[in-house]
């Protein structure tokens, strides 16, 4: 799994808690400008690396202690070679796979929004949320996602595999962060909404 996949958010002054939600679940990933992480094949071959988004990534991946994925996010990793992250706590949702070939990942057969409702109620530090497809549909439909941090880069793939699937209801953002880079990518960090509260 390239790291550039995942660009998340830089720290801020609230730690990897969201305000009395629980620990903090952020959603990040890289994108097309119309809104695809990856080739119809999964190739991630147009991805951008710089030092910016290495030092973004860097300091994102300090304030969190796990990651949860889809089924085919992982495989697709598991192809690049990344079997399992370092340092963090690995989760992969599937009902299919027997196991995964690293003994550090986890495989969850349950429901997912259940699932991540307790890991936020326990102690611990923020929660990333890899890939996109259903899991995060089912999250955001849940209202466990926190942030949405977004690397947005400045190609038109014209198809592929979407950044979002269709939900029931609009979710509302409100922009923490922006940032262009060198490269001519757009990074932005946006805080979920939550229906019925004021902005935090």
């Amino acid at each position: 799994m390239d790291p550039e996949l995942e660009t998340g958010p830089e720290p801020h002054e609230a730690d990897a808690r969201s305000g009395g939600t629980g620990r903090k679940v952020t959603f990040g990933v890289a994108s097309s400008l119309d809104n695809f992480i990856a080739r119809p094949d999964h190739a991630v071959d147009w991805l951008m690396w710089s030092d910016e988004v290495s030092a973004l990534t860097s300091a994102f991946w300090k304030t969190v202690d796990t990651v949860v994925m889809g089924r085919k996010t992982y495989e697709v990793g598991v192809k690049q070679g990344m079997t399992a992250y370092p340092g963090v706590k690995n989760y992969v949702f599937s009902r299919s796979m027997a196991e995964a070939p690293d003994a550090r990942v986890e495989i969850v057969r349950r429901d997912a929004a259940g699932f991540i409702r307790e890991l936020k109620a326990r102690e611990g530090a923020g929660i990333c949320v890899m890939g996109g497809g259903e899991l995060a549909r089912s999250l955001f439909e849940a209202e466990l996602v926190d942030e949405v941090g977004l690397n947005i880069h400045p190609v038109l793939l014209g198809a592929g595999i979407p950044l979002f699937h269709g939900m029931s209801r609009q979710i509302d953002l409100e922009l923490i962060d922006s940032k262009v880079l060198q490269t001519g990518c757009v990074y932005v960090l946006y805080r979920v909404k939550r229906r019925g509260s004021s902005t935090e």
